[in-house]
């Protein structure tokens, strides 16, 4: 059995991306979206096993939410495409 993703990010070309290399390599991509909002929303609604989360969402930081996703059990893996040092 394939462990369940969903993916997280406001770049659609790294949401095509991340799921056809997750494909290759088994996992399933259950959901994906662009926002804070829909992250929270599909982690409840579909229970992934692990949450790709990007922390930079138009709506929210994927810091903010952490904590939501993690409570449904998911794995959280936060990503971005800035610096460390953009974050202090």
């Amino acid at each position: 059995m394939s462990l369940r993703v969903v993916i997280v990010d406001d770049h659609e070309r790294f949401r095509a991306q991340a799921a056809e290399l997750l494909r290759l390599e088994r996992f399933t991509v259950v959901g994906d979206t662009d926002t804070a909002a829909g992250g929270v929303e599909l982690s409840r609604r579909l229970s992934p096993d692990v949450v790709l989360l990007d922390i930079g969402l138009p709506d929210a930081s994927g810091f903010d939410i952490v904590t939501a996703v993690r409570a449904t059990g998911a794995v959280v893996v936060l990503t971005s495409s800035r610096s460390a040092n953009d974050y202090g």
